[in-house]
């Protein structure tokens, strides 16, 4: 049973894999559909966690707008996704940066820069 699983799960897997970690500052292209319309919306933030592993794997993108907290769980394997840019590599000791969650403003988004 779980070889066919595999077999289903296989065709829908991204070829290329993550190039971001937890606590990474990230631009993620996503593409809305919007009645007829198709447009690529952007969202920047902190990557706070990834979860899940195969056609079940998830991202979860922490940004601060206007003065609120506002996260968003991204599919890896989302064909909606255009394309994924690092832009800024971040330095953490933890798997989740769930703590981020409880700080306001400049500390709600530091994480430490990761040299070279």
């Amino acid at each position: 049973m779980e070889k066919k699983i595999e077999g289903i799960e296989k065709k829908y897997v991204r070829e290329n894999k993550l190039e971001f970690n937890v606590g990474d500052t990230i631009d993620v292209h996503f593409r809305i559909t919007e009645g007829d319309k198709t447009r690529i919306q952007l969202f920047t933030g902190v990557v706070i966690s990834i979860k899940g592993s195969g056609t079940r794997e998830m991202f979860t993108v922490r940004r601060i707008s206007y003065g609120e907290g506002v996260e968003r769980i991204f599919p890896v394997n989302s064909p909606l996704i255009e394309r994924i840019a690092v832009k800024k590599r971040g330095k953490v000791r933890r798997a989740k940066l769930y703590y981020l969650r409880g700080r306001k403003g400049k500390k709600a988004t530091k994480v430490q820069e990761k040299v070279g």
